[in-house]
């Protein structure tokens, strides 16, 4: 399935297939490996796949560390700092590719197959999708944005609603996205308490029971049109499987950069000379 992101580029499945056969395999196998020493990094890096598109595009940015010219880039900001993790699971994957296939697979590729394949793992293999490929990376990554863009968990309904319209995210996109940023200083919050270490719908049906942590999880009920979603997501079986691998690939194809705007990065936590 093909996305589209910045005019005149787009990403495929099987991008990799020539430039890098074993891509998409490596990924997998460091994620499997680091989910099943401790399944919270999976749901931190299909967290981090979040902030990184809303932020500047699918571009690797919130992977970017401080530095003297650049010492605030968005993993300093309030919505990923100090919460959001996984950062050591893309650069592990990262460091095999640049071993096999040096240069070749972007950063940003890289945050979807890992948010993919933490989604399969955590999912006991339910969830399993193709993920298109060929982005680049940014270099530009602020700690301002990072505020600007996410979504708050005090959020109300239409303010949430509106922030992923702006991705050309819709309300189904969001019911499939229960990852808001979260303020506080514990980086470990989960917000299903029933089965945190899993991928399944037990959100939706702690939703209609109103055992969620946050304003912007219970804003779903706040409108027919999104309850109505968080009944089919809780009641029906598979349903929320498919849109949460839909939402994903869509999610993925914000904003992208082209190799006049981008670079494949050798090193994800700075630009390259």
């Amino acid at each position: 399935m093909p996305g589209q992101g910045a005019p005149g580029h787009r990403v495929r499945v099987g991008y990799y297939n020539r430039k890098c056969p074993a891509a998409e395999i490596i990924v997998r196998a460091v994620v499997g490996k680091a989910v099943s020493r401790n399944p919270g990094l999976g749901a931190g890096i299909i967290r981090m796949a979040f902030h990184d598109c809303f932020v500047q595009g699918c571009e690797a940015s919130v992977l970017l560390d401080p530095t003297p010219a650049n010492p605030r880039p968005e993993k300093l900001g309030p919505p990923n700092f100090p919460s959001l993790r996984g950062f050591e699971v893309i650069d592990a994957a990262k460091a095999v590719l640049e071993r096999v296939c040096p240069g070749v697979v972007s950063c940003a590729d890289v945050i979807a197959f890992a948010a993919r394949d933490s989604a399969y793992f955590l999912s006991g293999y339910k969830i399993d999708y193709k993920m298109p490929a060929g982005r680049f990376d940014g270099s530009v990554s602020l700690e301002s944005e990072s505020l600007q863009f996410l979504p708050p968990p005090f959020f109300n309904l239409t303010q949430l609603v509106d922030s992923f319209k702006a991705k050309n995210m819709n309300e189904d996109d969001l019911s499939k996205c229960p990852v808001s940023p979260n303020f506080t200083n514990d980086p470990t919050v989960v917000q299903d308490i029933v089965t945190p270490n899993r991928m399944d719908n037990k959100y939706y049906t702690n939703l209609l029971k109103r055992n969620v942590l946050f304003t912007s999880d219970a804003a779903l009920l706040t409108s027919g049109k999104t309850a109505l979603k968080v009944m089919e997501n809780a009641f029906k079986p598979g349903s929320w499987e498919k849109k949460f691998a839909k939402a994903m690939v869509k999610m993925a194809a914000i904003e992208l950069k082209t190799a006049a705007n981008g670079e494949i990065r050798r090193n994800c936590r700075v630009v390259n000379n």
